[in-house]
């Protein structure tokens, strides 16, 4: 049977040297991905390709030799995959159109979203046997949020107004982005992932008990679906930002484990969520500056989590000024201890 180190902490075990890979490991940052992104007409047509895709996520593992790679994709092929039109502008962000929640369509969302279940199964035969696939979605906060303010915000007014005065109108929303992420995952798993990851990008603006309602809630529908069909398949959630919030939306989703962002204190985690996988917490920004810091950085987490199961990456993703030479030390950095 093949023996993927990244899975051994899902099992309890705690390994001398801690697997390890790195939110947005395939992209920008990488020289050969804008090779490959050139030859696409945009960054949706990339994600929906599956050749460039697959070649795309295979970059960093090659480079690198991290023991996961994280299929390329977006969280916003959800909202795409409903029929609201999504476009990327360069240097803007995302754009999505005005949403209409009664228009969303529901029916044919997962056969929309089949080039990304095409795009693992290439993945999958092209990676070594023993580096695992990790599959994702945005969580339905997230995805809401890009589908109400149109894009990208600072201060997620529209939304937070919208979940305020409206709540059924918004539980409806809700609603259709947990129905449709549960088939998006279950696909991925049936298509050749090993692991699935929630990311809860903007867990950061919500009060206690909208955090409850709008974060809690609709992820632990989602896990308790995915459980029901594919209970082996591990279940990391990244609740950016939920500082205090973050225990409760450990131990009342239910995932496996829990990515940590560069903020939260390592010990105050250990001691909070004594039994989830930890996943994290390097600064983005260390990465980019190098140096003894980084090395000092890497150890210093590395040591914290030494006598428990646990997941090196980053704190966010990777930033698109990162010298991939830092990146490189970092795996030296993690070979060197085992």
């Amino acid at each position: 049977m093949t023996h993927r180190p990244f899975l051994d902490p899902f099992k309890g075990i705690v390994a001398k040297r801690p697997p390890w890979w790195m939110l947005r490991q395939a992209g920008r940052y990488l020289p050969e991905y804008w090779e490959v992104r050139n030859r696409s007409k945009g960054f949706l047509d990339l994600c929906f390709s599956p050749e460039l895709a697959a070649e795309v996520t295979l970059q960093p593992v090659r480079r690198f030799g991290m023991d996961a790679a994280i299929v390329f994709s977006d969280i916003l092929v959800i909202p795409h995959a409903l029929g609201q039109k999504v476009s990327f502008v360069q240097g803007e962000g995302p754009k999505l159109e005005p949403i209409d929640v009664d228009r969303l369509e529901a029916r044919g969302a997962g056969e929309r979203l089949a080039p990304v279940y095409e795009t693992i199964r290439r993945v999958r035969l092209g990676l070594p046997n023993e580096t695992a696939l990790i599959g994702f979605a945005g969580s339905p906060w997230t995805v809401a949020t890009y589908m109400v303010e149109g894009g990208s915000s600072r201060d997620h007014a529209k939304i937070r107004h919208l979940a305020l005065s409206d709540p059924l109108s918004f539980a409806r929303l809700i609603d259709r982005v947990v129905t449709a992420s549960i088939d998006y995952l279950r696909r991925q798993a049936d298509s050749g992932v090993d692991a699935l990851q929630l990311f809860e990008s903007w867990a950061g603006v919500l009060p206690e008990p909208m955090f409850r309602q709008w974060i809690i809630e609709p992820t632990k529908r989602i896990v308790e679906a995915i459980r029901a069909t594919h209970a082996s398949v591990p279940i990391i959630g990244f609740p950016r930002a939920a500082g205090a919030m973050m225990a409760a939306y450990a131990e009342e989703t239910g995932v496996d484990a829990i990515n940590l962002d560069q903020m939260v204190p390592l010990g105050w985690a250990r001691t909070a969520m004594p039994t989830k996988v930890l996943q994290g917490n390097l600064d983005p920004a260390v990465l980019v500056v190098g140096g003894q810091m980084l090395d000092d950085e890497v150890n210093r987490i590395c040591d914290a989590m030494a006598d428990r199961p646990f997941v090196f990456n980053l704190g966010h993703g990777i930033v698109p000024e990162t010298p991939p030479a830092h990146v490189a030390r970092v795996a030296e950095l993690l070979k060197a201890r085992g």
